[in-house]
């Protein structure tokens, strides 16, 4: 359908909740909400109506931090890998997303993201999430806190470097994680910080290397709680800078597994609605049996919904959004309508793609997701296309 009514949806906007409402869309855009009943009988006369049922209307999710899924990493550089994963993402109620790469080799890093460049000339914006851009997670990181990452491949990071990279990836790098106390990380953070997102992530960095950072122009922290200096009353560590610095934004993995509940609500009640981002960090195994995987090169166990190196450090995830935003809601006690924009909206702000994504309002892409009251994604709409689950 080119152009149909959502009607009997609890719909979210940016200001309200609006209950038995409907969205008027046109193609791929939102053309009117409201919850007049005289002006949707009006135009019910014109437009087919897809009901809603009362469930949750709520922006297409945005996942800045995801390796892959579904049998698919973005390393593979595949560019069937990356549509069966842009495809299937769809389940879980992402609608767009950045496409993660790994600390590898040079030459691994450059295929990577050739293909995500190639392919986003000619992903399907109709029955695929969306690749956005591009989150370069490493190489420029700590040796000291790899996590799941190869420490074979750790590097410094330089202008040049990181220009190179941003070359073959066609200008999509919209995110690097790096470690701020690395020998040229200052310089490449102040020279570059105004066309790419740094956010601190894999670091040992000191409470006062994370401000400082920070003054210098990084704005992100990298799945907080996970490869970075801990909390202490006497050095408070990354942890610390992020929950007290406002110019701070924190990514979270709520999985159950990378952080305690009581971690999740307490990052909660620091950083608030407003800089928070869900992400799933997510790897193939996300949609796959139990077994085993790779990540990185490296060999990874998938069983009991966690996903583990050999020497049992966590490989991210196997999380699915709805699923995130479900563990959420239940960690922090708050509602849908306190927590949907920890899941689009602030991430499309930070992306700069808030004039057409993000939130449901008129004039914006129709990337919607409906849920019911557990969470489960009932249908998702990308661009207007109806996509039933």
């Amino acid at each position: 359908m080119k152009e149909y009514l959502l009607i009997n949806g609890q719909i979210y906007t940016e200001s309200q909740k609006i209950e038995h409402g409907f969205i008027h869309i046109k193609d791929s855009k939102i053309m009117e909400i409201g919850s007049d009943k005289d002006r949707l009988n009006t135009l019910s006369k014109s437009y087919p109506t897809v009901d809603a049922q009362g469930h949750h209307v709520i922006p297409g999710f945005i996942d800045i931090h995801i390796h892959g899924g579904y049998g698919e990493d973005a390393m593979d550089a595949s560019m069937d890998g990356l549509k069966h994963l842009s495809e299937q993402l769809l389940s879980e109620g992402t609608t767009s997303f950045l496409a993660t790469t790994m600390t590898q080799s040079d030459d691994s890093i450059h295929r990577a993201l050739q293909n995500i460049a190639n392919y986003y000339q000619i992903q399907n914006r109709h029955d695929a999430a969306e690749i956005v851009g591009i989150h370069l997670e490493g190489p420029f990181i700590s040796e000291h806190k790899v996590g799941a990452q190869h420490p074979k491949y750790v590097q410094r990071p330089s202008i040049e470097k990181i220009k190179t990279f941003q070359k073959t990836a066609n200008q999509l790098i919209k995110i690097i994680t790096f470690a701020p106390e690395v020998d040229g990380a200052t310089d490449t953070l102040k020279a570059l910080n105004n066309d790419i997102i740094f956010s601190m992530g894999h670091t040992v960095a000191t409470y006062d290397e994370a401000n400082e950072a920070v003054d210098n122009g990084a704005k992100h922290i990298t799945h907080l709680y996970n490869a970075a200096t801990g909390f202490g009353h006497r050095e408070p560590g990354v942890f610390g800078a992020a929950w007290l610095n406002q110019n701070l934004n924190t990514e979270i993995i709520v999985d159950g597994v990378h952080s305690h509940p009581a971690a999740v609500a307490m990052a909660y009640q620091n950083k608030g609605n407003e800089h928070m981002y869900l992400i799933t960090d997510a790897m193939r195994a996300k949609g796959m049996p139990e077994g085993e995987y790779d990540l990185g090169g490296q060999n990874v166990i998938v069983k009991n919904e966690e996903a583990r190196l050999d020497s049992g450090a966590l490989a991210g995830s196997i999380l699915k959004m709805n699923d995130g935003l479900r563990h959420l809601i239940t960690y922090t006690g708050a509602s849908i309508k306190d927590l949907w924009r920890v899941t689009s909206w602030n991430q499309a702000i930070a992306l700069g793609i808030d004039q057409t994504k993000g939130s449901i309002k008129v004039g914006k892409d129709a990337d919607i997701v409906i849920v019911d009251d557990t969470i489960s994604v009932l249908m998702t709409i990308k661009n207007g296309y109806i996509h039933t689950f």
